[in-house]
């Protein structure tokens, strides 16, 4: 509650310094909201990671993540707190780990058969791409992760397979899950 509130506070003094813009006060919040959490969780984890020694580590895992996040989407918490303290303790956890070479490719063959199922994932509210260009996203967040089978990095196989299980919608519905019959071929 406090990202939030913090947020409402800042888009106040954002819509009385410029009231004639077209933005609302809770659309002006939710975007304060969205960078609040980036800059803490990026923040946080970095801080950490200094102070552990793990930087390269940390600034891989975030960077990774992100970008493979912006093309296949992927499950949201509740609170931007959760997502604060739930993302900086991946990330910096992420940033001890170094797997053998055989879990690495077994974490980049987990990560690309669910990016090839079920990417992109619980986009459709969140963003203005037009589902026509779904199977782009798709292609895109499988050449990502395809990308680490090469380099084979302990950090990327695992915050992608991360990534990669965030994209499975496991109650209800919401994630993007093309109908098979009508489904546009991944190439």
């Amino acid at each position: 509650m406090l990202l939030e509130e913090t947020a409402k506070r800042i888009a106040e003094r954002i819509k009385r310094q410029v009231p004639d813009h077209k933005s609302t006060l809770p659309v002006l919040a939710h975007a304060v909201a969205i960078v609040l959490n980036v800059v803490l969780i990026v923040s946080l984890t970095m801080l950490i990671a200094w102070l552990t020694g793990n930087t390269g580590q940390a600034a891989l895992s975030l960077i990774g993540f992100a970008v493979l996040r912006q093309f296949s989407g992927g499950m949201h918490l509740k609170s931007g707190a959760a997502c604060i303290a739930v993302t900086t303790g991946l990330f910096t956890l992420v940033s001890f780990l170094e797997p053998g070479l055989l879990y690495i490719q077994l974490l980049n063959l987990a990560s690309l058969l669910l990016v090839i199922r079920f990417a992109p994932s619980r986009i459709k509210d969140q963003s203005r791409i037009s589902s026509v260009h779904y199977p782009k996203l798709r292609l895109i967040s499988c050449l990502i992760v395809a990308v680490n089978i090469v380099i084979q990095s302990p950090t990327l196989a695992i915050v992608f397979f991360i990534q990669a299980v965030s994209l499975v919608h496991w109650r209800g519905g919401g994630s993007y899950v093309p109908d098979r019959q009508s489904e546009t071929p991944l190439l």
